[in-house]
C-alpha cells in the first residue's frame, strides 16, 4: 500500500474507490444502462417484489428526447415510480412527458399516479386498461402481502388516457415511436415499443431473459408466440426485455420463443400419449434448467399450457 503524507488523503482515495463500486443509485436494486445515446434500460432484479424492490422486479426504460422524455412502464408502487424517476433525472433534467404502459402487470401500471402527477401523458392499449381494471384489487391484495403497507404506501390505480386498439404511433423531440398490440401473451394486452430511427424494442413482457417466463392464468401460450414473431418481424438489433439484461434477438428468441414452442409440443406430445394432468409435473424440461426460477415455474407453466391446450 503506497504510504500518504495525511490522514485526509488516504480516506479521500478510499472514498473515490468506493463510489467507482456503487451503482448510481445505491439506495434501490434498479440498475441503469445506456443502450444507446439517449436510450437506457433500467433492470430491476429476477426474484420476487419484495419490501426492497418496491415490486420494480421487472426491466422497464425510457428515451430522452429534445421535448421531454418517453418512459417505458411506470414501475408497481408509487414509491416503486419514484426510484425509477430518480434514475431518469440522474441523466437528464427533462420531464417525463409520455409514459407507455406496455401490459396489465402490476409493475406497467401502478406508478402511473405518480407520473400523472408530474403532468406525464399515459397510453396504454385497450387491453391492457380492461385487465389492470379486471385485476387491480388482486394486484393490491397480493402486493400488500409481498411488499407490506409501507412500499405500497400512496399507490393509486390511475389508468390510461389514451388507448389503441392494435399500433399507435407519435413522434416527441423527432424520435419516432411505435407501440404495437400483437395479441395476448404473459398478459391479455401486451405491446413492444418500436424505435424504427435506433432498431431498438422495448418488449415489455412479451420477452424474458435470464429467468424462465411464467404462463399464467391471464396469458396464452399460443398468442404469446405470434407476439414474439411480429416483433421479430422487425429485426430489432437491440431487445430491452421485460425481465432481464439488455440483450439481442438471438438470445431472447432462445430464452422465451423457444421455450414456448417446446413447452407446447411438449405438453400436446404428452396428451396424445394418454398421459393426464395429474403427471403433468414429471414433464421433462431440463433443457431450460439454465433459466433461474425454472424449479418453481415449470410445473405450473406445463400445467397450464395443458389447460390451454384441452380448449383448442
Amino acid at each position: 500500500m503506497p504510504e500518504f503524507k495525511n490522514i485526509n488523503s488516504f480516506f479521500l482515495l478510499i472514498i473515490v474507490f468506493a463510489c467507482q463500486l456503487t451503482p448510481a443509485n445505491a439506495a434501490t436494486a434498479l440498475q441503469l444502462k445506456q443502450v444507446e445515446n439517449n436510450v437506457y434500460a433500467i433492470v430491476g432484479p429476477l426474484g420476487n417484489r419484495s419490501p426492497e424492490n418496491y415490486a420494480n422486479n421487472a426491466t422497464f426504460g425510457f428515451v430522452i428526447t429534445p421535448d421531454g422524455v418517453v418512459l417505458i412502464d411506470s414501475g408497481g408502487t408509487y414509491k416503486g415510480a419514484a426510484e425509477i424517476h430518480a434514475l431518469v433525472k440522474s441523466v437528464t433534467n427533462q420531464p417525463v412527458k409520455i409514459v407507455i404502459n406496455t401490459g396489465g402487470q402490476d409493475h406497467r401500471w401502478l406508478g402511473n399516479d405518480y407520473f400523472k402527477k408530474q403532468g406525464a401523458r399515459i397510453i396504454a392499449s385497450k387491453k391492457a386498461v380492461e385487465d389492470q381494471q379486471a385485476r387491480t384489487q388482486d394486484q393490491f391484495i397480493m402486493l400488500g402481502n409481498l411488499v407490506g403497507d409501507a412500499g405500497l404506501a400512496k399507490t393509486e390505480a390511475v389508468y390510461a388516457d389514451e388507448t389503441f386498439d392494435g399500433s399507435l404511433n407519435f413522434t416527441l423531440g423527432k424520435t419516432k415511436f411505435e407501440v404495437h398490440h400483437a395479441g395476448q401473451a404473459h398478459t391479455p394486452g401486451d405491446s413492444f415499443v418500436w424505435l424504427p430511427q435506433q432498431r431498438i424494442v422495448f418488449s415489455g413482457d412479451i420477452v424474458y431473459v435470464q429467468r424462465m417466463l411464467s404462463i399464467s392464468p391471464a396469458s396464452n401460450s399460443k398468442s404469446w408466440v405470434t407476439a414474439f414473431e411480429a416483433m421479430a418481424a422487425l429485426k430489432p438489433e437491440v431487445v430491452v426485455p421485460g425481465h432481464g439484461h439488455v440483450t439481442d434477438l438471438q438470445e431472447a428468441k432462445a430464452h422465451t420463443h423457444d421455450y414456448l414452442v417446446f413447452v407446447r409440443q411438449a405438453v400436446a406430445n404428452f396428451m396424445e400419449a394418454g398421459r393426464g394432468i395429474e403427471d403433468i409435473g414429471k414433464l421433462e424440461q431440463s433443457n431450460f434448467s439454465f433459466l433461474l426460477n425454472y424449479e418453481n415455474l415449470k410445473g405450473r407453466n406445463a400445467q397450464r399450457v395443458f389447460e390451454e391446450l384441452e380448449w383448442e
